[in-house]
């Protein structure tokens, strides 16, 4: 199979109809199948629509095996506590979206769970938080809602040299854009429901890894439950065949966005990996060789609320990734679950602005904005 993600993105995984030749994958919605040979359950993660899903998103991310699931979180939690016991601790970033900061929170430390959250952008400082019991090292890299960059290659190196393991949020760079595995991360996550499905239509998970990580991941997913149904398998499949082509013009899109509204006078602070005057640019440009990926945000110096009544074509919505552009207040939907010292210390203000850029004509996306302004 050719190494370019275009090709891979067509074509790895989709074996089409073997029966009547057709060119795409049937829908298997079976929930029961004869046991003789393999045993295929929905439950099991193995089903046919599962698989093929999993075979196209490992061949983007450069892994040897996945797991699908019904939704980010159950990406993310499943691959956490696969890794963890009683007494173990997990080391943070301190830069997180706000479901994987509050569940922190309240699940870990009910089944005996240390954790820390600790800045990485000083790569010196979050070494020092490793304790012995540290088993699992936490990142999420472009970071949600400020579009921070961690240097996923000196955080791989600590971890090695710690004997941790390590688990990556790629939501937000997605698998075109990024590559953690090729920069020493364990395993990759993402809530699929983002651009993984790219139609604000779906709503799944997804974890990327060795054979042997994947196994163990999957012993614990198979008793929490959270797989996907194959029609929803099936709508992801598609939905992956045109990841590379929307995230060239998202990616595009943004860069032009995040141009125009850094010169904008009415706007503040402009959160975009892709800017020179970005702190992580330089770095950004090593680990993202894909491009600088279609999220940014943004601070108004006016009022927010009447900014976004003002929106014609851009849409205020909770979730991302669409090929409609998209915008949300992080202090109401992402991270409306911290409190507001908690949001102070992460820098996120109220007139903070995540920017969801779609793959529209950037010339009517920024009339719209200018006429809202």
């Amino acid at each position: 199979m050719s190494k370019s993600k275009l090709t891979q993105s067509v074509h790895t995984g989709s074996k089409g109809d073997s029966l009547y030749g057709g060119l795409v994958n049937p829908i298997y919605p079976s929930a029961a199948y004869n046991y003789d040979a393999v045993v295929l359950y929905p439950r099991y993660f193995n089903t046919p629509n599962q698989k093929a899903v999993v075979e196209k998103i490992a061949a983007l991310e450069n892994g040897q095996d996945g797991l699908l699931f019904s939704s980010g979180m159950a990406a993310i939690m499943t691959s956490m506590f696969a890794m963890l016991r009683q007494g173990d601790h997990i080391l943070f970033q301190n830069d997180l979206y706000g479901g994987t900061h509050h569940a922190a929170l309240n699940e870990l430390k009910r089944y005996g769970i240390d954790h820390s959250m600790v800045d990485v952008f000083n790569l010196e400082k979050f070494e020092k938080a490793i304790k012995p019991s540290t088993k699992v090292i936490y990142i999420e890299t472009p970071s949600n809602p400020l579009l921070k960059i961690t240097d996923i290659r000196g955080v791989a190196r600590i971890a090695k040299k710690h004997k941790i393991v390590t688990i990556i949020d790629n939501t937000f760079a997605s698998p075109v854009n990024q590559n953690p595995i090729d920069l020493g991360i364990d395993i990759v996550t993402h809530s699929g429901t983002k651009y993984i499905g790219g139609h604000s239509d779906l709503c799944c998970g997804v974890a990327i890894s060795s054979k042997r990580l994947i196994e163990k991941i999957k012993a614990s997913a198979m008793h929490f439950g959270g797989s996907l149904d194959a029609q929803s398998a099936y709508l992801v499949e598609r939905s992956l065949k045109t990841i590379v082509l929307r995230l060239q013009q998202q990616n595009k899109n943004a860069m032009t966005l995040a141009k125009y509204l850094e010169k904008e006078p009415k706007v503040g602070a402009v959160y975009y990996p892709g800017l020179k005057s970005n702190p992580g640019f330089a770095i950004a440009k090593k680990q993202m060789k894909g491009g600088f990926g279609g999220m940014l945000s943004f601070e108004l110096k006016g009022d927010p609320e009447k900014f976004l009544k003002r929106l014609k074509i851009i849409r205020k919505a909770i979730s991302l990734g669409g090929v409609e552009s998209t915008i949300a207040q992080p202090v109401k939907t992402s991270h409306a679950k911290l409190t507001p010292a908690e949001r102070k210390a992460a820098g996120i203000s109220d007139k903070l602005l995540r920017f969801s850029v779609g793959i529209e004509d950037t010339r009517d996306l920024i009339n719209d904005i200018k006429q809202a302004l």
